[in-house]
């Protein structure tokens, strides 16, 4: 099974498999032709108040930081209607290889989608380090 991630900025390629936006705002400057989205799933994103206060840390991206963010985010996607996106998110997996997680942050190890992806491989079982 192939879960990557990427930036929704960056071109959309025909390797990239099904394509979903995983942000809960669609991305500035970048139109619905350009993102070429099999799907939007707003649900499997940060709930604003998780997105606010992460935003809102000057040190958010501090490793410590981002390990609590993670924590929290992992317990929101425990409840639903967040794990009930991962849901939808696994049997898109298992339906179409590669899967790919689009999201709109800068930084490319420290967002939320690196904690949906590994979240996501749990739920399905998967082993072994996924590309990005």
């Amino acid at each position: 099974m192939d879960i990557r991630i990427k930036r929704v900025y960056e071109p959309a390629e025909p390797g990239d498999g099904y394509r979903v936006l995983v942000d809960r705002l669609w991305p500035r400057g970048v139109s619905k032709e350009e993102a070429r989205l099999d799907l939007w799933e707003k649900s499997a994103a940060p709930s604003a108040e998780l997105r606010r206060d992460w935003h809102a840390d000057p040190r958010g991206h501090d490793p410590e930081r981002f390990a609590a963010f993670a924590a929290h985010y992992r317990a929101e996607l425990a409840e639903p209607p967040a794990s009930d996106a991962v849901d939808r998110l696994a049997r898109f997996a298992r339906e179409h290889d590669p899967l790919t997680l689009l999201y709109g942050a800068k930084d490319e190890h420290t967002n939320h989608a690196v904690v949906l992806r590994d979240a996501l491989l749990e739920r399905l079982g998967a082993s072994g380090s996924p590309r990005t």
